[in-house]
């Protein structure tokens, strides 16, 4: 059963040019895009979209972060999309990401780690709606 998930590289990934490696990664282990939406976030999307982290020490450095430069948002299809994606991404941090996971080989740091990927199926609706809804 085909399942959707969201995907969000951050200003980092484009900044060193990783569009390309990251997005076939993804197509390599069988996932689909089916939209992608180029934009820079603005402070208060970047709060609604990492509301949970709100409170954390680290959250203004993440929307500072963020919000620095475009982002290349999109929606990925596939059998157990969010699993898979969550899998090929690895560990928020670097350092401890297992090599052959998109941060594992080119992260470099905790806070700026490439890329979001949505951690349910719920949260991946409920970023999809609050990045593709305004299209």
């Amino acid at each position: 059963m085909s399942e959707r998930t969201f995907v969000m590289l951050k200003p980092d990934a484009l900044e060193r040019g990783l569009i390309g490696e990251i997005v076939g990664r993804l197509e390599r282990k069988g996932l689909r895009p089916t939209r992608f939406l180029w934009r820079v976030l603005s402070p208060e999307l970047a709060a609604r979209h990492y509301e949970r982290l709100a409170g954390k020490s680290f959250f203004s450095e993440l929307i500072d972060y963020v919000t620095r430069g475009p982002v290349l948002a999109s929606i990925w299809e596939g059998r157990e999309a969010v699993a898979v994606v969550r899998a090929l991404v690895g560990a928020t941090d670097p350092v401890k990401a297992a090599p052959g996971t998109i941060r594992g080989d080119l992260g470099l740091d905790c806070t700026e780690n490439l890329i979001h990927a949505s951690d349910s199926p719920e949260s991946a609706e409920r970023e999809i709606a609050l990045f593709f809804e305004e299209e």
